[in-house]
């Protein structure tokens, strides 16, 4: 198989342009902080000879694909099996980096993985498969109130409390332990009215994957480590896929590029000057012809910041 036909990145060229000023000099540092198959990394490495990359992947599958694909380039390369909120270990002096959240197109496109409710699976949802309590586990010990909580907050969905106590009622019988055993349960449990305006599952499969892999509160530390690591002049590029994730995004770029001297003073000291500056208006989307071509590109929202001053 060519691993260039299993994935193609979402907005790859506004990716490359946003990164383009900053890497442009020998030696640039460029992380890819979430590698996946390494579409993004192998453009970048294809069209900048000067720069050395460094991938960071919690998925060793991942790794490996994008080991094979970007071979070519390993002489510029280093790969790590890490979380991305550990960006701070490895990125230090980075004069870009780029993060596609969410999962990935191998983990949706892998049956066996549980990450998509259209197919049965094992539900396991987890990035790293070397560790960490898998999507069955949670639906197995997580008491209603906190199977609620998820779906409230992660999957903002409105019958969250029906189906956490369809969820702790049908356990009591037989544990759920593939994807389809959930899907038929919320199926089951949504009225059909509901059910008209979309698949019931779409949004509890999103919280239970996020609850998994603690992808918000991972982000939450991996957005400020990857802006601290950068060097001056250096550029972050996050491209998110659903609200949560952008709203952080969103939060820690307003704050990074706003000033924090106090109100009224005649002048603004030299530490109270933003630390970044803001390089998209708002988020980004992809193009109607991308969204077309490629549909994982239908929810993607992209921001990007740049660093412009040192710390004080």
């Amino acid at each position: 198989m060519n691993l260039r036909d299993i994935h193609t990145p979402v907005l790859l060229d506004r990716c490359i342009e946003l990164m383009a000023p900053a890497i442009k000099h020998d030696g640039a540092i460029v992380v890819d902080a979430t590698l996946g198959m390494g579409g993004h990394s192998e453009a970048l490495l294809e069209r900048f000879d000067n720069i050395r990359l460094i991938g960071l992947d919690r998925d060793t599958d991942a790794l490996r694909i994008a080991g094979e694909r970007l071979a070519r380039f390993a002489d510029r390369l280093t790969l790590v099996h890490t979380v991305y909120d550990e960006i701070g270990l490895h990125a230090q002096g980075a004069s870009a980096i780029l993060m596609d959240l969410g999962v990935s197109s191998l983990q949706l496109d892998e049956a066996e993985r549980g990450f998509a409710y259209s197919k049965d699976a094992p539900l396991d949802m987890r990035m790293d498969q070397t560790k960490g309590v898998t999507a069955a586990e949670v639906l197995a010990t997580y008491s209603e109130g906190n199977l609620r909580r998820i779906f409230e907050r992660y999957g903002e969905e409105k019958l969250a409390a029906r189906y956490a106590r369809f969820i702790v009622q049908a356990r009591e019988a037989q544990p759920l332990v593939r994807s389809q055993d959930l899907v038929d349960l919320l199926q089951a449990a949504t009225p059909a009215a509901v059910q008209r305006a979309g698949h019931p599952a779409k949004r509890v499969f999103q919280a239970l994957r996020i609850e998994v892999n603690s992808e918000l509160s991972v982000l939450a530390d991996a957005i400020p480590a990857a802006m601290e690591a950068l060097t001056v002049g250096g550029r972050i590029v996050v491209m998110s896929y659903q609200s949560l994730e952008d709203r952080l995004i969103k939060q820690a770029f307003a704050a990074a590029s706003a000033s924090t001297a106090p109100a009224g003073l005649p002048v603004e000291l030299p530490e109270h000057a933003p630390r970044f500056r803001t390089l998209t208006k708002g988020a980004e989307f992809a193009s109607d012809e991308e969204r077309a071509r490629n549909p994982r590109a239908i929810p993607v929202r992209l921001r990007a910041a740049e660093r412009v001053r040192a710390a004080v």
